[in-house]
């Protein structure tokens, strides 16, 4: 592998540049990838012992499903910067399948659900007109819009902790942020690139300088074991598989945002068709092959979409030590111990400007485009109805249930829907019409 730069897509960077640029990635992604399994086990009364193998397996998965999209096999990964994790936006559908016919009914629908996927992401290249500029830049606008209130949740001490909103946590989050702003701005080099991974490590240091640390987990992790598949089974249910089915859709939805967001805010480029569909089949395999170990879908995670859009550390040398840390981290469970007993408040320093830079992202994208006239509609209908949903789910609650978990649950799939609906059926300005005859 030829030499290369933490700035260019391809070419080997130095360890002592790629493994902390790599670590960096894992914090980010850490506390998102374990916790949709800690939410399910405990609404379903999971048993400790199970729930530490499944987020050991979650760690492994996460590294294995992160390499296959870096470095594409057949059609299978996008060959970009994306990093893989744990999908929390299963957990509705999830939380009524476990509730009804339990844990291994969820796995599998989760085995169903994923070979969908891996369908869907042989027909995107004929779905590209579904997924204009236009479309793409909304939907990663709405990704860092609907992130925004958990980075807001993260920063306050996490969503449901009993000291949510402290001073200490509001102090530590807003240390990380302060220590990021001056080393991205007054430093040069490795420095800056490295400034969300100095940040979290300041916070954390000064979190246990300031008590808020319990290292008890730490102590009772064992030092080494290895994943095990097959821990729950599964069982087939056909309302179970359908449910889920939707979910996948969705999924696929938000695959084709992130991978569009990585190749716009880290690449300067739309994404191409081979890397979209290589995304979404990655995707699919990487939800089966969680499924043989009981863990639930995986998915592109836009919090490490943040971090590229920040950093614009594209290389994917330097991503694939992030991978093989987390591979690590699922063969000693200690390793991942030390990052779960790390306050929420530390990541939310770094969380929220790594989810605000989504946004501005999807902006930078979008203000390419003529926004007069039809354009202009297109966007304040799907921002306003598709975000607006996000934040005010109880619209739909008179709807169907599985009608409020897929769009009003996840305003990303609302703007998306209405983008693609009003960008087929509006007639196009003068202008645009003669850009395309003259194409």
């Amino acid at each position: 592998m030829k030499n290369g730069s933490v700035y260019e897509l391809d070419g080997r960077v130095p360890l002592k540049q790629a493994i902390p640029l790599g670590i960096q990635h894992v914090l980010a992604m850490f506390l998102g990838n374990v916790s949709p399994l800690i939410i399910v086990c405990g609404l379903l009364n999971i048993d400790g012992n199970t729930k530490s193998m499944l987020i050991q397996n979650s760690m492994f998965i996460a590294g294995v499903a992160t390499l296959i999209q870096l470095y594409p096999v057949f059609k299978v990964g996008s060959g970009l910067p994306v990093v893989m994790g744990t999908s929390s936006g299963f957990i509705g559908t999830e939380k009524v399948i476990g509730a009804t016919y339990g844990y291994a009914a969820i796995m599998g629908a989760s085995l169903v659900g994923a070979l969908l996927e891996i369908v869907l992401g042989f027909f995107i290249k004929p779905l590209r007109k579904l997924f204009p500029p236009i479309v793409t830049s909304l939907v990663v606008i709405s990704i860092g819009l609907s992130l925004l209130p958990v980075g807001i949740k993260y920063f306050a001490g996490g969503a449901g902790s009993p000291e949510f909103g402290a001073p200490k946590h509001l102090l530590v989050g807003t240390i990380v942020m302060l220590v990021i702003i001056i080393i991205q701005n007054y430093t040069k080099g490795f420095m800056k690139t490295s400034a969300i991974l100095i940040g979290i490590i300041v916070g954390y240091l000064v979190a246990i300088f300031m008590g808020m640390v319990d290292f008890t987990q730490v102590k009772e992790a064992a030092w080494f074991s290895l994943p095990r598949p097959f821990i729950m089974g599964f069982e087939f249910r056909l309302d179970a598989i359908i449910s889920m089915a939707i979910m996948y859709i969705a999924t696929t939805v938000e695959t084709i945002g992130d991978v569009s967001a990585i190749a716009v805010g880290g690449l300067g480029r739309e994404a191409t068709d081979k890397e979209l569909s290589g995304g979404v089949i990655a995707d699919g395999v990487a939800s089966f092959i969680a499924a043989l170990f009981s863990v639930a879908p995986n998915t592109s995670f836009s919090q490490n979409v943040g971090l590229v859009a920040v950093t614009k550390v594209v290389n994917k040398f330097v991503i694939m030590t992030g991978a093989v840390f987390l591979i690590l981290a699922g063969f000693f469970p200690k390793l991942s111990a030390v990052l779960s007993v790390m306050p929420q408040s530390v990541l939310g320093g770094a969380a929220v400007i790594m989810f605000a830079m989504i946004f501005v992202s999807g902006l930078q994208s979008l203000f390419r485009e003529n926004l007069d006239g039809r354009n202009g509609l297109i966007v304040a209908l799907a921002i306003g109805i598709g975000v607006g949903l996000g934040n005010v789910p109880e619209a739909l609650a008179e709807l169907p249930s599985w009608v409020g978990n897929i769009f009003a649950q996840n305003g990303i799939i609302m703007t998306f829907v209405i983008a693609t609906v009003l960008n087929l059926i509006l007639p196009k300005d003068k202008k645009e019409n003669e850009v395309v005859i003259n194409n």
